[in-house]
Formats: structure tokens, sequence, C-alpha cells
């Protein structure tokens, strides 16, 4: 299921994890581990903030997506289920 994470970053943690020289290798870490189709770093409301499109296997992963976020960087995760402009055709053809 494909699924956009908006991921915002605690500011405090993040200043932490720069500080220490050890926020790339988080990242990358993570999205080694999610392999995104695509991943954007963005400020939000004055934060430091990543927006990307992953896809889950099922409901059931939604934990092991978020919980690296949550627990390396105290961020706020929220996910939405999406779909690109061919299934958007699929599932309109499917009206009726």
């Amino acid at each position: 299921m494909r699924t956009l994470l908006e991921v915002d970053l605690d500011t405090e943690t993040a200043n932490r994890l720069i500080t220490d020289g050890t926020l790339p290798q988080v990242v990358e870490g993570i999205l080694a581990a999610l392999e995104p189709e695509a991943a954007y770093f963005h400020a939000r409301d004055g934060r430091r903030a990543m927006t990307m499109v992953v896809d889950l296997a099922d409901e059931a992963s939604i934990p092991a997506v978020c919980e690296p976020f949550w627990h390396q960087l105290n961020a706020r995760v929220t996910a939405h289920p999406c779909m690109n402009a061919d299934e958007l055709r699929t599932g309109l053809g499917r009206l009726g």
C-alpha cells in the first residue's frame, strides 16, 4: 500500500544529533530500511521535516515503519494512504 509519510523532527533531538554528527547516519539508516519511492527534506512550521512515499506491505507494517522516527528522532509522524494517477483512474473507473 503506497503511503505518504509526513515526518516532523523534534528540534532539540535533531540539534543534538547534528551536534554529535549522527543525524546523517540515522537518516541514511531509515532510508535504507524503508527504500522510499521518493524522499524530500524541508522545513515545515519552523521545524526540520521529511516527506516520503513508502510501500507498506499491510497495516501491520505501520509500527515498524514509524518506530525509527519516534525512537531515534522523537518525531511526529503522519501517514496517509495515497495513489498515483494511474491508480486514481482505475479507482474512479470502478465507481460505476
